[in-house]
């Protein structure tokens, strides 16, 4: 991972565009990106820190407070899909893609699993076949 620029560059950047210079001055003279001095100066002039934000760590989720209203649906119906859950929280006024609900559940352990007997579906367009077996594979005579 890429470490943030020292402190001590960006406060000599920031003197030196203080001082009367522009950025484009003050990034060719220290050999950093026009964009991080004008990024550097206007978080000193904002909140007067130019400290780098920290790295790593977990981030915010917008369903973590939705949490007791997820896992209740799921509980209540296994099989319920992302996009309904989706319209669910659209309804509570939280918009979310439904991938995002599917993420947020895998890394919180729920996961739906197929019947134990594995038995896919059936196709509309061929009941004829038997599941499980393929088109290729001779089916041999118990007699």
């Amino acid at each position: 991972m890429v470490k943030p620029y020292s402190v001590d560059l960006r406060e000599r950047v920031v003197r030196f565009v203080m001082s009367g210079h522009s950025r484009h001055e003050a990034a060719a003279h220290f050999g950093v990106s026009v964009s991080s001095a004008i990024k550097w100066v206007a978080a000193y002039l904002a909140r007067g820190e130019i400290a780098p934000k920290p790295l790593g760590g977990r981030r915010f989720s917008k369903l973590d407070p939705h949490r007791a209203f997820l896992i209740a649906s799921v509980e209540a119906q296994p099989d319920i899909t992302m996009p309904e859950l989706a319209a669910a929280l659209m309804a509570k006024g939280t918009q979310v893609d439904p991938a995002s609900i599917s993420r947020w559940l895998r890394r919180n352990n729920f996961r739906y699993k197929k019947s134990p007997s594995g038995e896919r579906a059936r196709s509309l367009r061929h009941p004829h076949r038997a599941g499980g077996l393929d088109r290729n594979t001779p089916v041999e005579d118990a007699a």
